[in-house]
């Protein structure tokens, strides 16, 4: 198998965010009470265009992350500016590209935008890299943008680069993530190593066992403001009747983590406050030693963009069976 010399998948990033899919696929990391162990990944090179997510990438991880524009990049206009240059080649190619265009709750603008487009850089990337996986993930909306044009075209043009190209729609409650958050994960298998297609995790939680938010944040509900890291709160008011001015119930699983909240988080069930960044992080499964910079409202931000630790996790273990099993 091609691992690295330290017996580990290489991994490219992009759209690497603060780091959510990337510490699923490497493990080693504690939530809500439970220990997931290492994974056989090594990040070699993350990328992201947004400098405070960046930040707080490299804070929390020991591997490399370049900030900027990865469609310039990848045209050689960062010529002695970012370091290190991306590797020639990766057995694993990760990409969270840019949701918000599909999103439902959005201008689903799809790609008639910049960054609804951004997906092509990552077919360029893996273009470039022949990396025996690719893994993308993205919003439900993706799968009814254009009447479902878009996921064709999507899988279109991954497929012409000779991958074997699969998607299906994940739960993530059904992983143990007290959330209702659906994604999309993408996958396409490198047909000239006579991969075939890939075969998800199987769920670990029905919904009558999915961790509800009493179990997920019940101990912070009395712990003061800034007392422990990224304990802070939006202090805006109540608007009702508008996205995000809501109250989350404690025996139910959370709302989705937005990104666009613009300090409309959902109000506590105590209804004195809203969630804290702490909170958030989390309901989206984040290790509670996992710190975001240099905000609040940019953590709450960077905490909406992210994969679910604890979802990347279990994608990364059906990876790593799945080139255990193949790729010799």
């Amino acid at each position: 198998m091609n691992k690295t010399h330290n017996n580990k998948y290489s991994v490219v990033s992009l759209f690497s965010g603060c780091g959510g899919l990337d510490l699923g696929f490497k493990g080693n990391f504690s939530s809500l009470g439970k220990k997931y162990n290492s994974r056989s990944f090594e990040i070699k090179w993350a990328n992201d265009f947004d400098e405070k997510a960046c930040i707080t990438f490299a804070k929390n991880f020991s591997d490399p992350i370049v900030c900027g524009d990865i469609l310039q990049i990848l045209k050689g206009n960062y010529p002695d500016l970012l370091s290190p240059k991306m590797p020639q080649k990766a057995d694993i190619v990760l990409g969270g590209f840019p949701c918000q265009e599909f999103s439902l709750a959005g201008k689903r603008r799809g790609f008639r935008s910049k960054r609804g487009i951004l997906y092509q850089s990552m077919v360029e990337t893996v273009s470039r890299l022949r990396p025996a996986i690719f893994v993308a993930e993205n919003v439900k909306g993706l799968l009814s943008m254009d009447n479902g044009e878009a996921i064709k075209t999507i899988v279109k043009d991954f497929s012409a680069l000779g991958y074997s190209v699969v998607y299906k729609l994940h739960h993530a409650a059904d992983f143990g993530v007290p959330q209702s958050r659906e994604r999309v994960v993408i996958v396409g298998t490198d047909k000239k190593r006579n991969l075939p297609a890939f075969e998800y995790p199987k769920q670990t939680h029905s919904k009558e066992n999915w961790i509800n938010l009493k179990q997920a944040i019940g101990d912070l509900v009395n712990i003061p403001e800034g007392a422990i890291q990224n304990h802070y709160w939006s202090k805006a008011k109540m608007f009702k009747g508008t996205q995000g001015n809501s109250i989350v119930s404690k025996d139910k699983i959370g709302p989705t983590m937005r990104a666009e909240h613009h300090g409309n988080i959902e109000f506590h069930w105590d209804e004195k406050r809203r969630l804290s960044a702490r909170e958030a992080a989390r309901i989206q499964t984040f290790p509670d030693d996992f710190i975001f910079y240099p905000s609040t409202s940019s953590a709450y931000k960077q905490i909406g963009n992210a994969v679910p630790p604890v979802l990347g996790w279990h994608i990364a273990g059906a990876v790593e069976r799945f080139l255990d099993k193949y790729l010799v």
